[in-house]
């Protein structure tokens, strides 16, 4: 064809490159799900843009910064991160090189961790972990005391019970569990635009709020790849220590709470492969609402589950399980997957269960408690189990077991679970 006139040409050329210049920035928006309440109260669309930032310290192999968060009490606000990948741990790394990204997400109590960071940029990830609480850790002191922490000027809400429960009474730009999984997702977007980090490649985790936000922040944002929730889990009002913190609510704020902020709302919609890690102990998250919350994951998206044997509960503790990485290796490097237990069943005396693929396993054991005593007093045993091929096999629990499971450890020393099997 023929163009009389270079603008002409011109012009019609950039008509041709603009949708596709739109249809780029529209592969990076979070799709919702169709699944998601219609009362979820984020603007998804917003939180998909990477907030503005700068860098306090762009020099140091872990990095620090503060991005831009949702406006609180009126005024715009700034939340601090920690930010590090093996090229910023590695001078000598290909500067060409894109890592996959990962969102580390702190519980209660906790902050943005520099070690948290470090530690998944030696795993080669980008790594980002902010702190949801309006403060900055105070450099050279540790992080997991409280006492070292300074209130930046623009911080959003603190992570107190004030903020958490009764603030939902408020307008909702006061909820800290508003604000908390808004930043989650913008710390998301602001890697995601980051020219090392590979978008088509991400994951998040949290550690006991931590984990509860990542239930939340998995069925909100469509653009991770996996999930893996410690602790941290749904159905809050029943079975939990935050139970009698969401009941003694007004009920009318009670029932915004649960319909707004309780991550059973949003595990429906998750479209990810979601490990879930917890101890059979724990103070917080109790067994019961774990079953529910893995539950309430669509049976069509991967799920896996690890439950340890009295667990501890801290940033550490929780953070230190192998097969968080390991699961995550699986969905974004094509690791070797995790072993995965499925059907637990009692008939004719015995405890039947199946692995979902042929894995050579070193140890099966099923654990029971007939324990009524509350769920972190509660006292557990262990029997050994038969693996043959895919089979498990061995003797049933006891008739009056309250909750069992069965863990498989493989050749490399993870371990998984099946899925809880209550009879209270």
């Amino acid at each position: 064809m023929q163009f009389s006139h270079p603008y002409i040409f011109l012009l019609l050329l950039l008509m041709s490159v603009l949708p596709a210049t739109d249809l780029m920035a529209a592969e990076d928006v979070i799709q919702p799900d169709p699944r998601l309440p219609e009362t979820t109260p984020w603007d998804l669309k917003a939180l998909s843009k990477a907030p503005e930032f700068e860098w306090l310290d762009e020099k140091s192999p872990v990095k620090s910064l503060t991005y831009q968060g949702l406006e609180y009490r009126g005024k715009p606000t700034k939340v601090f991160a920690f930010y590090a990948s093996p090229a910023t741990l590695n001078p000598e790394a290909p500067r060409d090189k894109k890592y996959p990204g990962i969102v580390l997400i702190h519980g209660g109590g906790g902050t943005a961790f520099r070690e948290w960071v470090e530690l998944w940029a030696q795993k080669g990830y980008a790594a980002i972990s902010m702190d949801l609480a309006g403060s900055q850790p105070v450099d050279g002191k540790n992080p997991h005391d409280r006492k070292f922490r300074n209130r930046l000027e623009a911080g959003g809400p603190d992570q107190s019970h004030k903020e958490k429960f009764e603030a939902v009474k408020d307008d909702q730009s006061e909820h800290w569990c508003y604000h908390a999984p808004a930043n989650a997702i913008l710390a998301h977007s602001l890697i995601r635009s980051f020219p090392e980090v590979d978008k088509d490649r991400t994951a998040v985790t949290g550690i006991s709020w931590g984990g509860y936000l990542t239930c939340i922040v998995a069925g909100l944002d469509n653009r991770f790849d996996a999930a893996v929730p410690v602790y941290g889990c749904g159905f809050l009002n029943d079975h939990s220590v935050f139970e009698s913190s969401i009941n003694q609510l007004p009920p009318e704020d009670s029932q915004r709470w649960m319909q707004l902020y309780d991550p059973g709302q949003y595990l429906q919609a998750v479209q990810m492969p979601i490990l879930f890690v917890n101890g059979t102990n724990d103070f917080a998250y109790w067994l019961s609402a774990y079953q529910k919350s893995y539950e309430a994951v669509p049976k069509s998206t991967p799920r896996n589950i690890r439950i340890e044997v009295k667990m501890g509960h801290s940033h550490p503790a929780g953070w230190k399980p192998d097969e968080i990485a390991r699961f995550v290796d699986q969905y974004l490097k094509d690791k070797t997957p995790l072993p995965v237990v499925q059907n637990p069943a009692v008939k004719d005396g015995k405890v039947t269960a199946e692995l979902a693929e042929p894995v050579k396993i070193k140890t099966a054991v099923l654990n029971f408690t007939t324990d009524e005593a509350p769920n972190k007093e509660r006292k557990w045993q262990t029997l050994p189990l038969e693996v043959e091929g895919t089979r498990i096999t061995g003797p049933a629990p006891p008739a009056d077991t309250k909750i069992w499971f069965i863990n498989v450890t493989d050749e490399t020393g993870a371990m998984t679970s099946s899925p809880l099997v209550s009879k209270q």
